[in-house]
Formats: structure tokens, C-alpha cells, sequence
């Protein structure tokens, strides 16, 4: 595909950067079985995501990639580290990324924008993204309101010259196999990776969401935990926090607390709050549920904590390796293409 051409990957899988899960293990294995792992460096330092990428390094010769959430404090320092390292691939969201697209060009680099919705898309193209990667309502975390079924072939059609990523919504070979044929060159599967044994997710975490009896009706939307949309897995807590906002008092204290326990200088914060109120309220809403994320995500602790998970929880049966998962992904995308090519073609399908 597209994709596979301009990342120079075998495969058109990619792992999305999660706090927390898609660390230096993660990324390389998905990486070595053809797909793109992107490093999530929303929790980390400058210093930090360098020996990430080393580590990374030390693991794979193959392409991968940083995610950047330019909002977020810190996300310009990890940016700067990942172009002075030349990382092949940048995954920038939540903000203008022309400064990195102008300098990762300088050394062939690639930048995918995360988007979702056509005018964040052309905001992105303008400040010269080579790729987009367009999350669905579906999809675990920051999702948009629009679902993959809808906003894949839209904005495919509406910008034909641009390689896309789908994500929300998918976690097996029919699913990739319905995302090339909806438009798009490549899927994201962040759900789906998060629940292999190469994934650092809590193994609690890994076998309630694998559990069978777990459905694609067991999460919450909603903007009441973090600030910005975002869909987790339905639990007392979650439903709790759901409800309605945290006091604004308790939000900057518990921003504050993150802001230390991540190694980020108060001084980064407090100017913000002061001068730009409305985009720090929600930095300070985020960083205030980061408490609850890594009780979840970490800790393993489903009772106290959060965990961001997708629709396609209702799709995860099983614990793989990311390599049994990739390959098994590939094959069925075979067949279901084949199976659709003969639905078409009137030819014999095999009984």
C-alpha cells in the first residue's frame, strides 16, 4: 500500500503510541513482524525518549516512530530529541506541527498527523504531513465523533493524494481488509496490541479485557475524565468519574502531582495556566487523570483505576505474541479478500 511504500514497512499494521504500553519492547516487536510500532512519550523526559529510541535501536533495524501530543508539556523537548535522533517517523496530534515536518524532511523522515475530522485533515496537509491517521468514534482514548465506517471513505475521497491510517475499530484481519477497501492504506491497532505478551499492560488488565465474555458494549465516551473525549473500559470508577467534571481545585492539584511524579518543572505549567486558561484547563484535566490511567494501566488495579480501551475490546479473544498476532491478521485479510473478490466475481466460494 501507500503506506508500506512511504514508512518502508512489509506490513500495513500500526501500533499508535499509549502511555505506558507502547514502550521500547513493544515497538520493536511490532516493528520485527513487519508492522510500525510508534514510542508513546507522553510520559517521559527529553532524556527519556532518547535512551527510548536507543533501546529501541538496540532492538530492530526496522522502521518506527514517536508519537508527539503537542499540547501536552514536554512534547516539544521529546520532538527536538526524535529529529536531533532522526527518527524515521513522527506521529504528531493535538497541535501545529509545520516546524517538524520542515526539519524531519531534512533528513527524509516521515510525519503522520493524527486527526478526526476533514478540517484538522487540511490543517494537517497545509503543515505538510506526509501521512493521516484518522481515529474513529470508536477508538480507545481520544477518539472522534465520527465512526470509521463514516470518516475513512469521507476523507479519503476528499483528499485522494494522501495516504491514510485508519484507526478505531480494528482488531483482526477482516477488519484491515474492510479499512483498504473503505480507502485507507494502513490500520492502527492500538486495543489489539495492548493485549499481547510483548505489551507492557498490567497482565490483570490483559485478561479482563480478553476475557470472552467482555463486549464491544463495555466502555464509556464521554469528556468528564480527562478534559477531551475519550473512551475507557466501563467500571465503577470509570462510571463514577464519567458522571460529572472533578472540583477545579482538585484538578490543579492533582495536575500538579502528575506534573512532578513525570519529572516536569512546575515552572512549564504555571505560566500556562495563567496566560492561555481554557487549553491549560485541559492539560490540567489530563494530567489530573493520569493518577487513575497508571492505577489501571500499570498498577493492574481495575477497581481504583481507568484504562483507555476501544470497541474492539469486543473483538479480543486471546493473549498472542505481537508476531502470531501480525501473521494471523495477515491471513485472514487474505481471506476475506478472497472471499469478497469471489462474492463479486461469481465465482465458487469453498464451502
Amino acid at each position: 500500500t501507500r503506506i508500506t511504500s512511504l514508512f518502508g514497512c512489509k506490513y500495513p499494521i500500526i501500533l499508535p503510541g499509549m502511555s505506558w504500553i507502547s514502550d521500547p519492547a513493544l515497538v520493536a516487536s511490532v516493528s520485527n513482524a513487519g508492522g510500525v510500532g510508534i514510542l508513546a512519550t507522553g510520559p517521559l523526559n527529553a532524556e527519556e525518549t532518547r535512551n527510548a529510541i536507543h533501546e529501541i535501536r538496540s532492538q530492530t533495524d526496522k522502521p518506527f516512530g514517536i508519537g508527539a501530543t503537542l499540547l501536552m508539556p514536554g512534547a516539544k523537548e521529546n520532538a527536538e530529541v526524535a529529529i536531533e535522533e532522526q527518527v524515521p517517523i513522527i506521529n504528531v496530534s493535538l497541535g501545529k506541527g509545520d516546524w517538524i515536518a520542515e526539519r524531519v524532511h531534512e533528513y527524509n523522515g516521515k510525519v503522520l498527523a493524527t486527526v478526526t475530522n476533514a478540517a484538522h485533515a487540511q490543517s494537517a496537509i497545509d503543515s505538510g504531513a506526509d501521512a493521516l491517521m484518522l481515529t474513529g468514534h470508536e477508538a480507545a482514548a481520544h477518539g472522534g465523533d465520527v465512526t470509521s465506517l463514516v470518516l475513512v471513505p469521507s476523507i479519503s475521497k476528499r483528499f485522494p493524494e494522501v495516504p491514510i491510517v485508519a484507526a478505531g475499530g480494528f482488531a483482526d484481519g477482516r477488519g484491515l481488509a474492510a479499512a483498504l477497501t473503505l480507502g485507507a492504506d494502513a490500520v492502527a491497532m492500538g486495543s489489539r496490541f495492548a493485549i499481547t505478551k510483548e505489551s507492557a499492560l498490567a497482565h490483570r488488565m490483559k485478561e479482563i479485557i480478553s476475557n470472552p465474555d467482555s463486549t464491544e458494549s463495555d466502555t464509556l465516551y464521554g469528556s468528564n475524565f480527562d478534559g477531551i473525549p475519550a473512551r475507557v473500559l466501563k467500571s465503577d470508577e470509570s462510571l463514577r468519574l464519567f458522571t460529572k467534571p472533578a472540583p477545579l481545585p482538585l484538578v490543579i492539584y492533582r495536575a500538579f502531582n502528575a506534573a512532578r511524579n513525570m519529572n516536569i518543572p512546575l515552572y512549564k505549567v504555571i505560566p500556562g495556566l495563567i496566560t492561555q486558561w481554557e487549553k491549560m484547563y485541559i492539560i490540567a484535566q489530563f494530567g489530573a487523570a493520569t493518577e487513575s490511567i497508571m492505577k489501571a494501566t500499570v498498577e493492574g488495579n481495575h477497581k481504583e483505576g481507568v484504562q483507555f480501551i476501544g470497541q474492539s475490546q469486543g473483538l479480543i479473544e486471546d493473549i498472542p505474541t505481537v508476531n502470531e498476532l501480525v501473521q494471523r491478521i495477515i491471513s485472514e485479510a487474505m481471506d476475506a479478500s478472497s472471499q469478497s473478490y469471489a462474492t463479486f466475481s461469481g465465482e465458487d466460494q469453498p464451502s
